[in-house]
């Protein structure tokens, strides 16, 4: 059966488009505060989640809703299964953009908003994949589904619920990262290093009243805010002026009452490539360690820039692994918290290489925490992922790819955590073509419209040479 799946793809181009615009449109970011029984997330996941089920539904797929945590869209008949894994929620939004990050605007062939292209724009994609099979009545002799979930930026709670419900799928593919194919993930940790003042002496010249920077553990900060007190500070002005200018960094110098307020911007990026962004938090404690501060303050301080300035690859907390298969391990300091009377929080996101040992990195990052004066509170650790290349799903994954692009179907290995972790037997399989630059979780997030038309086409014969 000759089948052109690009001109099926393009066909459909315009409307496809539309549906990614009405996804990116609903701020699906995880909202706590808003959770309830069906929407554990919070209402906008929630809203998120039921528009996909829905446009399932009225493209006669057979749809279910597993408690508001994921949902999903099937088609076909037989015994075996193959999962599509996707997700709608997204990180905040941060700040800096130069469009409104929710408004799916298109401009110049790209479609920017956050979640354009994790992973709003690449479930839409798989979907549409689903539509060309089923439009164009290819018979199937096992079931698809395409799996969506709802905590995939956070703790992944939804795809854990998901599957103590539902069946695991024999093989799949996760369109959230990479083309051609990635076959080994490293292991994630998200840990605390809590830090907890011994004293009440002071015998600095100034007062750390707070530290603020980072929202999430898996985003470089963008921002950061520190309130100072105490004499002098004024003498220090023109030399945080310095410090911002040498490192390329807007910073802002506000008054109020007999405090300061320091904020400096960074770059966000991804904290699975911390070395693409500038950590806000980590360059305002580098300044910081710098001043005549209190007692309380200054061992926090001093050990964040100690620990964490100019090395994203955990060198300075003996941690420095890296394997031929999946490279460096790499550490980024997402949230950073200091508060003059509760003490401060370390929130770093580890990514191991796949040989590497989670148990061995443990002990030593309390190691080291002990002998600076904090300890290890949170750490959450999930293990590396890796499939055996020789597998024939792969292999075909690798010729549709060759098919469709032209290109070598290589086999890759990434720091990030995608939904192929959480399958027995699953990659990620783009939908970022190799050479475009990675703009999840940064401002301005976009999505090369002709990427995605091409992804459809790439999906939809993956699904029918998989389910055939």
């Amino acid at each position: 059966m000759n089948i052109n799946w690009i001109e099926e793809a393009r066909k459909r181009k315009d409307e496809f488009v539309r549906e990614v615009q009405a996804l990116v449109r609903i701020p699906s970011v995880r909202d706590d505060g808003g959770a309830r029984p069906g929407a554990p997330f919070g209402p906008k996941v929630a809203e998120a989640l039921d528009y996909m089920l829905t446009r399932g539904q009225e493209e006669g797929f057979r749809i279910k809703n597993v408690d508001g945590y994921a949902g999903h869209i099937e088609m076909g008949e037989g015994e075996q299964l193959v999962g599509v894994l996707g997700h709608i929620d997204v990180v905040p939004a941060g700040d800096g953009w130069s469009v409104d990050p929710f408004a799916a605007e298109v401009k110049d062939g790209r479609l920017y908003g956050r979640g354009a292209i994790d992973d709003k724009g690449p479930t839409v994609a798989a979907f549409y994949a689903m539509k060309i099979v089923k439009e164009l009545g290819l018979p199937l002799g096992k079931r698809v589904r395409l799996i969506i979930g709802g905590d995939e930026e956070s703790d992944w709670r939804c795809v854990g619920h998901y599957f103590k419900h539902e069946e695991m799928p024999d093989v799949g593919f996760v369109p959230d990262a990479d083309f051609p194919i990635i076959y080994a993930e490293k292991g994630i940790i998200d840990a605390d290093l809590r830090y907890r003042p011994a004293g009440s002496e002071e015998t600095g010249e100034m007062t750390l009243r707070s530290f603020q920077a980072g929202r999430r553990y898996n985003m470089v900060p963008d921002a950061a805010e520190a309130v100072v007190e105490g004499a002098g500070l004024e003498g220090w002005f023109s030399r945080y002026e310095q410090f911002c200018r040498e490192c390329g960094l807007n910073g802002n110098i506000r008054h109020s009452g007999e405090a300061v307020t320091l904020t400096l911007e960074g770059v966000s990026a991804h904290g699975a490539e911390p070395e693409r962004g500038e950590n806000a938090g980590v360059y305002l404690a580098q300044f910081l360690a710098g001043l005549p501060l209190d007692g309380r303050s200054q061992p926090f301080v001093r050990f964040v820039a100690s620990a964490f300035f100019g090395d994203t690859r955990g060198q300075k907390l003996h941690l420095a692994y890296r394997d031929e298969p999946s490279g460096e391990l790499t550490v980024n300091v997402g949230v950073l918290s200091y508060d003059r009377e509760q003490g401060g929080t370390i929130g770093l996101n580890i990514r191991y290489p796949v040989t590497a040992d989670g148990e061995t990195i443990r002990q030593t990052l309390a190691g080291v925490a002990a002998r600076r004066g904090l300890t290890l509170g949170r750490f959450h650790d999930t293990k590396p992922h890796y499939v055996d290349p020789n597998h024939e799903w792969i292999r075909t994954l690798q010729r549709v790819y060759e098919e469709q692009t032209g290109e070598p179907g290589r086999l890759l290995a990434i720091g990030g955590g995608t939904y192929a972790r959480a399958l027995k037997a699953g990659v990620a399989f783009g939908a970022l073509f190799p050479g475009r630059p990675d703009v999840a979780h940064q401002k301005d997030e976009y999505a090369e419209i002709d990427d995605l038309v091409k992804a459809v086409a790439i999906y939809a014969q993956a699904i029918y040479e998989l389910a055939k």
